[in-house]
């Protein structure tokens, strides 16, 4: 991203809402300069515009429009997410015991499940696991599917978790046990980010299927082949 761009999520950051003119006379630049980058970022979705109505201004002449930070713009910025999300796991085990987070994971697993059952409803094992592509983003470049030895495996080599996942693992458990619902046949990670790997590798078990109406969630400890 060029400077100036950055320059003016910076400044909105720091400052707040602003109209061009405010950012030409904080950033030094002219009107036009600012206008053209707004006009990108705006493209890219990572600021949001509005106009300023008032009586005031609707006397005086055309109204203002305001720039901001859109939601994306702003999680450009560093956020502690993945601190405080070791911080609830480990509370929650602490204060309320490890059942308790059990049944989070869970209830975090089937929120999964619901998002995306629906659209693999009536495809053939195969077709499933071809739209797992998209298991955490749309047209995943870092996911590779393959065929290999009676499975199929799934190549994550960009966990959106990893930070969280290396200093909790438990939490992989909800990608396991998700996977194995909708697909319908048992799932477990042959490879692992949290081994040094430098990828999850996902085994889907054709030997082994399960009733997802009635599979319990269970801990990776607890998963046999």
């Amino acid at each position: 991203m060029p400077d100036s761009r950055r320059a003016i999520l910076t400044t909105l950051k720091q400052r707040g809402p602003a109209t061009i003119a405010q950012l030409a006379d904080e950033l030094g630049l002219t009107g036009e300069a600012v206008r053209q980058q707004l006009l990108q970022l705006h493209r890219d979705g990572w600021v949001e515009a509005r106009i300023e109505r008032s009586d005031e201004r609707s006397r005086t002449g055309r109204p203002a429009t305001i720039y901001r930070l859109s939601e994306a713009g702003d999680h450009l910025f560093p956020k502690q997410y993945d601190g405080l999300t070791v911080v609830m796991l480990d509370a929650v085990a602490e204060e309320i015991g490890g059942d308790a987070l059990k049944r989070i994971l869970s209830r975090m697993t089937d929120e999964r499940v619901a998002a995306v059952g629906s659209s693999l409803r009536g495809l053939t094992l195969a077709q499933k696991v071809m739209a797992l592509k998209n298991w955490y983003l749309n047209d995943d470049p870092y996911m590779d599917i393959e065929a290999s030895g009676g499975a199929y495996l799934l190549k994550e080599r960009n966990c959106p978790f990893l930070n969280t996942a290396m200093r909790r693992p438990v939490l992989c458990a909800v990608s396991v046990n998700a996977l194995t619902r909708v697909l319908g046949y048992k799932v477990v990670r042959d490879e692992k980010f949290q081994n040094g790997d430098g990828r999850c590798v996902f085994r889907v078990l054709e030997d082994q299927p399960i009733d997802p109406t009635s599979w319990e969630f269970r801990l990776e400890s607890d998963f046999t082949r």
